[in-house]
């Protein structure tokens, strides 16, 4: 119960900064050049931590990685609310050490689940997890907008940190699976392997794991393509083609109502080749630019992007399940890092290209071919060995029923 609720109160946190920051520009307290200035200094923060953290969690303990990341993105929330309509530049470092935290946190969380809850339990904690993280998308614009009545930006950004110290101090510490390099004590004067070089030890290691790459391909395919299209096309539909923005809402409601729907499914569900139904789930992303492509019911929209939410929770939950149980112990934090960093680090790619993409080929070209990689990614990614049950020992020829 505490890492969880250390885990939530960090992705309400992460997910309200942009928000809240966003309410200032309604207010007039900021401008969308300063709020884009802000975001893309906590995304460069973001990026610029992952891998670093990553190294840290392995080489050190992952609840002190916790603890200080948190502690850096709650020191930084007040000093972006003491920048506000006074010093740009110094919201944007704040903003930036905030990524950082957000970004440490991540790896560090996935390995401490790992030490935290035992085998037998670890698809039950990782959907409790991203559920929590999907109700706090779907109550959270209300909930900040209700006490936007009542606290100024300043207030909240105050708020965001104290999320902050939730995070950072709650979680407990876990019991560290022992392996022969933590275990053996290094030599007099010998030299430690520079942050490059270990995270090099995590990449040697998700190379181990021909699934894990595969899937990691199909996933960071998926989000820079599918992603893109919720983000640029989805609004541009909704205002050109439907003339209101009830579609966006209602596609984005949907979205995280499935979300929460297979969230609640894989709590439960043991399928018998959790690699490849965790695949399917993942493809089903393809139904969201599919359904901008054709002039449809507008009732379609928010069906398809239901239906891409359902999915995309039928990858997350054994997706990071596997790779507390696959990967070793004493890289999971490198690995894990290396996920969110290709994964999530070329979302924004994706988002800068798609919209010049779309004014030189047209909106149905361009979804068509992220709906295309949407469905044709994971596919491939189904053909990697140990793809089937996300596990190279059992990758092949067994039929068994995986239970844990």
């Amino acid at each position: 119960m505490r890492l969880w609720t250390g885990a939530t109160a960090s992705g309400l946190a992460t997910w309200a900064l942009p928000f809240v920051l966003g309410l200032a520009v309604f207010g007039r307290t900021l401008t969308a050049s300063d709020l884009g200035l802000l975001l893309a200094a906590r995304t460069v923060g973001f990026l610029a931590a992952v891998p670093v953290a990553g190294v840290l969690a392995d080489r050190h303990s992952r609840r002190g990685v916790v603890l200080w990341a948190g502690l850096a993105a709650g020191a930084a929330a007040p000093v972006i609310a003491a920048g506000l309509e006074r010093s740009v530049p110094l919201m944007a470092a704040a903003a930036a050490v905030a990524g950082a935290g957000q970004g440490a946190c991540r790896p560090a969380y996935q390995a401490l689940t790992a030490e935290v809850v035992d085998a037998g339990r670890r698809q039950q904690a990782n959907a409790a997890m991203t559920l929590a993280v999907r109700v706090t998308t779907l109550v959270g614009p209300s909930s900040a907008a209700l006490l936007a009545v009542f606290l100024d930006t300043r207030a909240l950004l105050v708020g965001i940190g104290l999320l902050w110290l939730v995070a950072a101090c709650v979680p407990p510490t876990g019991t560290r699976p022992g392996t022969a390099e933590e275990t053996s004590e290094p030599s007099a004067g010998a030299v430690r392997a520079s942050f490059p070089a270990e995270f090099a030890e995590g990449v040697r290691e998700a190379r181990r794991h021909p699934w894990f790459l595969a899937g990691l391909g199909a996933l960071t395919a998926v989000i820079a393509t599918g992603y893109s299209a919720t983000g640029v096309a989805l609004p541009l539909v909704s205002r050109d083609e439907y003339g209101t923005e009830v579609v966006l809402a209602g596609a984005m409601t949907a979205y995280t109502a499935g979300a929460l729907g297979g969230a609640l499914l894989m709590a439960r569900w043991r399928p018998r080749s959790p690699g490849r139904a965790a695949l399917a789930g993942l493809a089903c992303y393809g139904f969201a630019p599919l359904g901008l492509v054709f002039p449809v019911h507008p009732v379609v929209v928010p069906a398809a992007y239901a239906v891409a939410g359902i999915g995309i929770e039928l990858f997350n939950v054994p997706w990071f399940t596997a790779a507390q149980r696959e990967v070793a112990p004493d890289k999971l934090a490198r690995v894990s890092s290396l996920d969110f960093l290709l994964s999530y680090g070329l979302a924004p790619l994706g988002l800068a290209l798609i919209a010049p993409a779309i004014d030189a080929f047209g909106a149905t070209a361009v979804l068509a071919a992220c709906a295309l990689v949407c469905f044709a990614a994971p596919a491939t990614a189904a053909l990697a060995p140990g793809a089937r049950t996300f596990s190279v020992a059992r990758g092949r020829g067994d039929t068994t029923s995986i239970t844990q």
